[in-house]
């Protein structure tokens, strides 16, 4: 470094390395001292997106949560949900919920019918129902079993008996008369002449003279004919009878089910739906008196074991499809795994006989039959994950119905008997919530989607760092106390939790509203307070917990440390070198991430083909990349190629990478090492850089800057300091830097810096020691500084490349 240049201007302050939670803006001992959280904080243009949506009761005003995990999407919008049910009660607005009943179809029995009853009443009906299945067993039986009835099928059949043998004893006395007689048999009847009061053999027939013989036969053929008819007669007889039982029975009937069915009559005349299935239910069971009447025992077939058979009472079950007797407002359905049947129901079924059967009493309710009313709550990824809900959640909606169905008939697969239940009308609100991402391609790709989901409520993962965000925050800490039955914080354990917060967030002004990861700090706090043996969580705790977090996932960071301090990944942290920077890219392994550095080189010759990446010729550089080196191009052609050509190439590489580089924040880097190799003036290998640069040379702000930093220094200490190492990061984002305390105090000792720049050029006098170097009215650049040895060399090779070719052509 050339002596005299003062870097003390570029460094950033101590105070502004991390910031402090101030203790004194809580008037609290510990969180027992306050109130846990009662309203949401950070959210409030998700609130008023939530409250408009469920305020507007229209068609298609289904809301759509968006944000990253951990942002409380779920609690938030259950919360939401009932307190709005409780403000609307509050107004006096009364929610009218209804129970609902599959029960059998007479008409059709592959498709049962739905009633739908007040809330209360379903559980009511089934009972009513088994009661009167109970009472027609005993009265059906009890009524066919008196003296009445008995006595009157006794006297019809002994009418029947008496005309019957009258027109037996008629068709016999006329036979005789004709001396003839009528032989009963299994082949019918057969009218033979008589001899002496004994039937005539055929010998004897055909030994009489043949007048006689035809007198015998007209009268055997009149007598045949009587024999018809009174057979006819006796048919009609058989029929007679057979009605005029028929109508005992059915008075039988009707008297012993009629008290049963006009109870259940008055008890449901307001319910349409349920007194034409109770009349229907009662012309049934006349017409199934006998399965009352006589046991059911039904032929078992040959070679099968004997097993359950069909219940031959099914008609008067009733399935009592959705519960709402035990609800007091409007149904709250999460439904965490929304498959095809947890979402629309199922028709069970079972095996009988080598097939399968069902009826109206296995068909099951899925989230949607149970929200119906209500408010139903999922997860758009799992919507999508499982194969054709979404498609059927949106029918649903279009609908404005729900129908219980096989999902193997959603894809033309066989299956067994195919129930229709009758569909049931919905009425519901649907929330799901999901990542920004899928709803960009949702509203880009599904023509529905916006009809139904017309409300976007966005969870952002941070909010200001305001003082009333800050007591809310102590207080949401007291919740979780509360709920995890955690020890109480004291003060300095919550200004951690609220630094910790800040971090997260990655931004001194703003807090993570990421409540997940920082309720799961609070509990491992919790556990090493009581591992301690304390009875409150301190400060002390909570650094113990976020190190010992990191200790548990720095694995690989630890094993890359190693490797650089063992100079198998090479990575110099003193000295100066031509044409090579530390870069800083951070590694992302999910919940844990991490800075390293990266020497980048450049080097730069003779030639036109400009700037090469090599990550780039090599397929192993990424598009953001890409873009970044093409910018630096168009630096150097501002900047130094207003009077000359750029005949120039310059190859850029980060040594040892092997997995790809992508994105932008290394491309100043990058120019660092080009306009050292031009310039031919060494970088300091104790500074590490990060930042991107646009084509005025400005540098722009970067990502992950406090992991860059740490990592950096991490491998600085493990090397060992000298005093002059740090790190330079764009001006920008010096709000962004929450550091860990060993880091500021190796700052506040002199050990590490911390250098914000604004341009190119304050970064290269930070990594030479040289100024850069401002361009005179002249256009020329002062000697002795960066710019202008770069134009020097550039010019050089301008002309040298002129030369090149002029000498070329010459040759020719």
């Amino acid at each position: 470094m050339e002596k005299g240049t003062n870097l003390t201007k570029y460094a950033v302050p101590i105070e502004k390395l991390h910031w402090t939670c101030p203790e004194e803006i809580f008037q609290f001992t510990c969180t027992d001292d306050i109130e846990p959280l009662k309203e949401f904080m950070g959210q409030e243009r998700a609130l008023d997106s939530i409250n408009f949506g469920l305020a507007v009761e229209r068609s298609g005003y289904n809301l759509f949560l968006t944000g990253l995990t951990g942002t409380g999407k779920g609690t938030t919008i259950k919360t939401c949900i009932e307190k709005f049910i409780a403000e609307r009660k509050e107004e006096g607005i009364k929610y009218q919920l209804n129970d609902w009943c599959y029960v059998f179809n007479f008409s059709d029995p592959d498709k049962p019918r739905i009633l739908n009853l007040s809330q209360g009443l379903g559980k009511t009906f089934s009972i009513h129902m088994e009661e009167l299945l109970k009472k027609l067993k005993e009265e059906i039986p009890k009524n066919f079993g008196s003296e009445e009835y008995n006595k009157k099928k006794q006297e019809i059949m002994e009418k029947h008996q008496r005309r019957y043998q009258e027109a037996m004893n008629a068709m016999d006395k006329e036979a005789a008369e004709k001396n003839l007689m009528i032989q009963i048999s299994q082949m019918g009847a057969v009218v033979a002449p008589l001899v002496e009061g004994k039937p005539m053999s055929r010998e004897e027939f055909l030994s009489l003279p043949e007048e006689e013989r035809e007198a015998i036969e007209a009268k055997r053929r009149e007598m045949m004919k009587k024999v018809e008819d009174t057979y006819t007669h006796l048919r009609d007889l058989e029929k007679e009878i057979g009605e005029k039982m028929k109508e005992v029975d059915l008075k039988a009937g009707e008297i012993a089910i009629s008290q049963p069915f006009e109870d259940l009559f008055k008890t449901y005349k307001e319910f349409p739906e349920v007194i034409l299935f109770l009349k229907e239910a009662r012309e049934y069971t006349l017409t199934k008196l006998d399965l009352f009447i006589q046991p059911l025992s039904p032929p078992q077939a040959p070679g099968f074991p004997s097993g359950p058979q069909g219940d031959p009472f099914i008609a008067y079950k009733v399935n009592f499809f959705v519960d709402n007797s035990s609800i007091s407002g409007p149904p709250i359905i999460i439904e965490p795994n929304p498959n095809w049947f947890n979402m629309f129901g199922k028709i069970e079924r079972r095996a009988l006989m080598g097939t399968y059967m069902s009826d109206q009493t296995m068909i099951k309710p899925g989230a949607v039959q149970l929200a119906n009313g209500g408010y139903l709550i999922l997860n758009i990824r799992d919507v999508l994950l499982n194969p054709g809900v979404w498609e059927g959640l949106k029918r649903v909606i279009k609908t404005k119905e729900v129908r219980v169905e096989d999902p193997g008939e959603q894809f033309v697969f066989f299956t067994p008997q195919g129930m229709r239940p009758q569909p049931i009308p919905v009425s519901l609100k649907v929330v799901v919530m999901g990542d920004d991402y899928l709803y960009q391609q949702l509203s880009q790709y599904d023509e529905d989607f916006w009809e139904m989901f017309k409300v976007k409520a966005d969870f952002d993962y941070q909010m200001p760092r305001s003082d009333e965000n800050l007591k809310a925050f102590s207080c949401f800490i007291r919740t979780c106390c509360d709920s995890e039955k955690l020890l109480p914080f004291d003060r300095t354990g919550v200004t951690k939790i609220i630094e910790y917060a800040a971090r997260a967030a990655g931004h001194q002004e703003k807090l993570s509203a990421r409540f997940g990861p920082l309720k799961d700090l609070l509990v491992e706090s919790d556990y090493w307070a009581r591992h301690s043996q304390s009875t409150m969580v301190t400060g002390e705790h909570v650094e113990k917990a976020v190190k010992e977090k990191i200790h548990r996932l720095d694995l690989i960071a630890e094993h890359i440390r190693q490797m650089i301090t063992e100079g198998t990944i090479m990575v110099d942290v003193e000295g100066a070198v031509v044409g090579q920077v530390n870069g800083l890219a951070v590694f992302d392994l999910g919940i844990f991430s991490f800075g390293r550095p990266s020497r980048i080189t450049a080097k730069t010759f003779l030639g036109k083909r400009g700037v090469i990446n090599i990550e780039r010729e090599s397929q192993l550089s990424g598009r953001i990349h890409d873009k970044g080196v093409l910018i630096l191009s168009g630096f150097l052609g501002w900047k130094y190629a207003q009077d000359k050509p750029l005949s120039l190439t310059a190859s850029i590489c980060f040594e040892q990478s092997y997995s790809g580089v992508e994105g932008d924040s290394a491309s100043s880097t990058e120019l660092y090492a080009i306009l050292s190799s031009l310039s031919d003036f060494p970088i300091r290998q104790g500074i590490a850089v990060t930042g991107s640069v646009n084509q005025k040379g400005e540098v722009q702000p970067i990502g992950g800057v406090n992991q860059k930093i740490e990592g950096f220094f991490d491998v600085c200490k493990a090397k060992g300091f000298t005093g002059e190492q740090g790190v330079m990061i764009p001006y920008q984002n010096v709000r962004n830097l929450m550091l860990r305390e060993d880091v500021v105090k190796a700052v506040h000792e002199g050990q590490f810096h911390i250098y914000e720049v604004k341009t190119i050029d304050e970064g290269i006098e930070i990594l030479t020691g040289i100024p850069a170097g401002e361009k005179q009215t002249d256009g020329a650049y002062p000697e002795d500084t960066v710019n202008y040895r770069v134009d020097k060399r550039l010019r050089e090779l301008a002309e040298g490349l002129k030369g090149f070719y002029g000498s070329a052509f010459e040759t020719v």
